[in-house]
């Protein structure tokens, strides 16, 4: 349930941070002395600035990370990575207030999901500091005479393209896995949500991180993310983004024939059958398209509901639609705005096609009249009756808004749910057993939850998609094995 609407106002020293970047454990004013401004989505103000990066910057992070890894970090054992991860995941953890401060006005978010992803961040390092001493290699059974092992070895430096959506989430699952894997990091994240990331560095190097392990870059996609990945001192390129901008990410990284992970968004379909509990699974689903307002990967944005139960459970949404609420993150309603004026247009363009191709609104909520007037605002929005292959179904709206449909049977929700070109994550309700596992199986997906959905962050559990939801693991110990590379050791000895 929301809070009342009170304005919560943050604490300004929570956002002193200089319009620089963080490259080895300092402040470095940007090549071009250039800079950006920093929007406070809740109100379309600007609070300050970053600075604007360009190729110089990157050549100079780049080489700042390869001299950590020649130095004092590649000299680290992996027990003593884990101390400093773990060090700084503690440090977080005593930081929760102001990180949730600084989330909740660069992104929108309100404070609930902005503090959740606060805790989320410092479990991230947490995990992975226990997991540095733990990637081990093999032996491996050969001819007689031989002995064969196999070592798990850091890539180098890794780049890390990180999204405005979840900034503090993505470089734990990101970054933590790099560097408990031994890599040194360069990261270039999104101009429009940075100011966590930035925090974060400057903890880092607190806590006693050696100069060099984590670089961070603002700027441009276009000037310093495009420097970034195609720069020749890269070893491996995490991005998470748009399917589009995915595939000039492994154009450029084609050029140095290196590995990328990618994770490119999806339509992700919740599948509702009429067996299902409704009084867990109606709340779930109305949380997977509200929370971050809809700007989410994974966000619940197809609702699959079988026919014979689809006008009961519209109705039961419709209801829970009506009563959401929107305004500034600090009010820690039920969504807050959207990132920028551009994708709130976005939004508005896809309800604009609805509405002309007549498809139905079943519900929305409502704007408070608190909110200020040039905030980037969007009442969640319920649909009912889309076709299978409308845009709406088929493409990521990024936005507070569930597009309902109804299916037959068990064959025909198997063909909707994998009819987009994405595959990123699904959600099955029923309380049959056998049918639980015929649909897991079936549906083309990343993961797939099963009366239950994103199974609250899921910090162990591998992430990544299928199709154009992009490929690689990300979280769990899988994310390890993508930021190292295996050597083979033979030794010959005799019998």
């Amino acid at each position: 349930m929301a809070a009342d609407p009170q304005l919560i106002v943050p604490s300004s020293a929570s956002f002193k941070l200089p319009a620089a970047h963080f490259i080895g454990n300092r402040a470095v004013n940007p090549h071009g002395g250039m800079t950006l401004p920093v929007i406070d989505p809740s109100n379309g103000e600007a609070f300050g600035e970053i600075a604007r990066g360009d190729a110089e910057d990157i050549d100079f992070a780049v080489e700042s990370a390869r001299v950590a890894l020649g130095g004092e970090w590649g000299m680290l054992s992996a027990v003593d990575r884990g101390r400093l991860l773990y060090r700084l995941s503690l440090a977080i953890g005593e930081r929760i207030d102001e990180f949730t401060q600084i989330e909740a006005r660069d992104c929108g978010k309100p404070l609930k999901q902005a503090r959740a992803d606060a805790i989320a961040v410092a479990r991230y390092f947490e995990f992975y500091a226990g997991a540095c001493d733990k990637l081990h290699g093999e032996t491996l059974p050969y001819q007689a005479g031989f002995t064969v092992l196999t070592l798990r070895e850091p890539l180098g430096v890794t780049a890390h393209i990180i999204p405005w959506n979840y900034p503090l989430q993505i470089f734990g699952r990101s970054v933590g896995a790099a560097l408990a894997a031994g890599n040194a990091c360069v990261v270039k994240p999104a101009e429009d949500a940075c100011q966590s990331i930035l925090r974060l560095a400057q903890l880092a190097a607190e806590v006693g991180f050696p100069a060099g392990a984590i670089n961070i870059v603002t700027g441009l996609g276009s000037e310093a993310g495009a420097a970034l990945v195609a720069h020749g001192g890269i070893d491996h390129i995490s991005f998470t983004g748009s399917p589009d901008v995915g595939v000039l990410v492994s154009q450029a990284a084609a050029q140095n024939h290196v590995p990328v992970t990618l994770e490119l968004g999806g339509k992700s379909p919740q599948i509702l059958f009429a067996d299902a509990d409704f009084d867990l699974a109606l709340p779930a689903i109305v949380n997977a398209i509200v929370q971050n307002a809809g700007q989410t990967c994974s966000a619940g944005s197809r609702l699959l509901i079988e026919k014979a139960v689809y006008e009961e459970v519209l109705e039961h949404l419709a209801g829970a639609f009506e009563k959401l609420r929107v305004g500034p993150a600090m009010m820690d309603l039920d969504c807050g705005p959207l990132i920028r004026q551009d994708q709130l247009q976005r939004v508005w363009d896809f309800l604009s096609d609805a509405h002309a191709d007549g498809i139905a609104v079943m519900a929305s909520g409502s704007i408070v009249p608190e909110a200020p007037e040039n905030g980037f605002y969007q009442a969640p929005t319920l649909l009912r009756d889309v076709p299978w292959d409308h845009r709406l179904a088929q493409e990521e709206v990024f936005g507070p808004v569930l597009a309902a449909m109804p299916f037959d049977n068990e064959a025909h929700a198997i063909r909707l749910a994998n009819s987009t070109r994405f595959g990123l994550v699904a959600g099955v309700w029923t309380e049959n057993g056998a049918r639980q596992m015929r649909m897991a199986r079936a549906v083309r997906a990343g993961q797939v939850f099963v009366n239950n959905y994103g199974a609250g962050g899921g910090v162990e559990l591998p992430f990544g998609g299928v199709k154009a939801s992009g490929h690689g693991r990300e979280k769990g110990f899988e994310a390890l094995y993508g930021f190292t590379a295996l050597k083979t050791i033979a030794l010959r000895h005799g019998e």
